[in-house]
């Protein structure tokens, strides 16, 4: 009787232990807007933290308006599941990019998608401060979404020690239209520049609430590529933005020289005004009742008509944006932090000299150091070479999700390059604990690492003569 109590005993203690060991390494969080609890991964230890809402739905009434404060849930948040990309034309499937990403018409688009991705292992862990990596998606400001499998980096840098966030923000019509009666609407006097807000907006969520998740907030890298990396430098540009922000790294976003840059408010909002009054639509509630296919269609209907191109980008607005990234940083007026900037070999444009130059004027202004790099892998399986887009599978260690017979020196590469990404997100230096093999750019002492691989291994070298390959864009 005795052995049968103390078993008993012995059974209970056993799942009171277990329980509590689950919950510590899984607990319920309290964020804004309410209770919140995520989901277990693949990898041992890491927690994702899926669909978590920072904003209030843009939807209705908050449409092209700045991002409103969470709208409070009750009970606790399961946060499984991805919430919807921003509304957007879906890729062509048979598109140069539509075959590289495996572009499906499963993936749900809806105005309602102001949400947040984290992947953590430090769940609960206040103490913790851990690095915080935010990724902010490209896509031309008008396609893409923050889970797209490339991208799928989560429990790669979580595993290294590092909290990566992504972030879904609105994208072309819905997130940087601007219209004379939207400026006189808003509290600031403008209008457009929505997509950027939102991405603010997941900034201060960040700053706000990344310490129950185990972070950091005074150690929070954002990190983009193409449209991402124009985003990463106008937050750093921003007034409102750029002393959030620890460090940064742009990827294929051009440097010095304004690579897209954005456009006059004044102009934006007046080419807006004549597509709308073309079409008859003069009140704002006219046009907040038209579905987002109607307005692309107006769009395309009246660029026809007018022989003009229509698109919606980044506005200089003097509120959130002041002057392009180029200007703001000749006058000293970003975010004084390390930075690191590069392209691809066989990217959209050269961007070497561009990328060159603003390191060598970060080392005129600026104790922190700039990074430069050039990917160059020739990615196997056909000739596009390290086109645009092409170093996502690297930094992400995404490779699976690829059709590409990647090999043995890729998967090296791949694994170099996180570190280095990450050991950058975590001090400002990609080198980390190593000897310092990549240096920092200055004018008198120029240099490029180069990431590139055999079937073999993966091959990182410093030059000061970087090579850009030409473009073998396909879209």
């Amino acid at each position: 009787m005795k052995n049968l109590s103390f078993s008993f005993l012995f059974l209970t203690l056993t799942l009171v232990f277990t329980s509590c060991s689950e919950k510590e390494s899984n607990p319920i969080l309290t964020i804004e807007g309410g209770q919140i609890k995520g989901v277990e991964t693949p990898t041992k230890g890491i927690i994702v933290y899926k669909g978590i809402p920072f904003a209030a739905p843009p939807v209705g009434n908050l449409r092209w308006k700045e991002p409103q404060p969470v709208v409070a849930w009750q009970g606790v948040k399961i946060a499984d599941k991805y919430g919807a990309a921003a509304m957007q034309v879906t890729w062509d499937p048979q598109s140069f990019y539509g075959k590289e990403w495996r572009a499906s018409g499963s993936v749900p688009f809806n105005e309602d998608c102001l949400y947040l991705n984290v992947w953590t292992p430090a769940a609960g862990e206040k103490d913790k401060k851990l690095p915080v990596a935010l990724w902010i998606h490209g896509g031309g400001y008008r396609e893409g979404f923050a889970f797209e499998p490339e991208m799928d980096g989560g429990e790669e840098w979580a595993s290294k020690g590092v909290i990566l966030v992504s972030v879904t923000y609105r994208l072309g019509v819905m997130g940087f239209f601007s219209h004379p009666l939207l400026s006189a609407e808003s509290p600031h006097g403008v209008s457009g520049n929505y997509g950027l807000m939102d991405q603010a907006a997941a900034l201060k969520w960040i700053s706000n609430n990344i310490e129950q998740f185990g972070g950091d907030p005074k150690n929070i890298t954002i990190f983009g590529q193409s449209a991402g990396a124009g985003s990463v430098q106008s937050l750093c540009a921003s007034p409102l933005t750029n002393n959030l922000v620890s460090k940064a790294i742009s990827m294929s976003g051009g440097g010095l020289g304004n690579f897209r840059p954005p456009v006059m408010l004044d102009t934006a909002q007046l080419n807006n005004k004549k597509m709308m009054d073309h079409f008859g639509k003069s009140t704002l509630e006219s046009m907040r009742s038209l579905f987002f296919d109607e307005l692309t269609d107006m769009a395309k209907k009246y660029g026809d008509t007018t022989k003009t191109r229509v698109g919606w980008v980044p506005v200089i607005d003097n509120y959130f944006l002041k002057s392009t990234f180029t200007d703001a940083a000749r006058a000293k007026a970003i975010s004084d932090i390390p930075y690191m900037i590069g392209s691809t070999a066989n990217d959209m444009n050269d961007m070497t000299k561009p990328v060159g130059d603003f390191c060598a004027l970060r080392a005129t202004q600026s104790t922190k150091p700039a990074y430069a790099y050039l990917f160059q892998r020739q990615l196997p399986g056909d000739s596009s070479g390290a086109f645009h887009s092409s170093d996502l599978w690297y930094i992400f260690h995404s490779q699976k999700h690829s059709w590409r017979p990647f090999t043995a020196g890729d998967k090296e590469l791949s694994d170099k390059m996180v570190d280095c990404w990450t050991n950058f997100a975590k001090s400002g230096n990609p080198n980390g604990n190593d000897s310092a093999v990549w240096a920092p750019y200055s004018a008198e002492h120029p240099g490029f690492m180069t990431f590139d691989a055999n079937s073999d291994k993966a091959v990182l070298t410093m030059t000061t003569t970087p090579k850009y390959r030409g473009s073998t864009m396909k879209r």
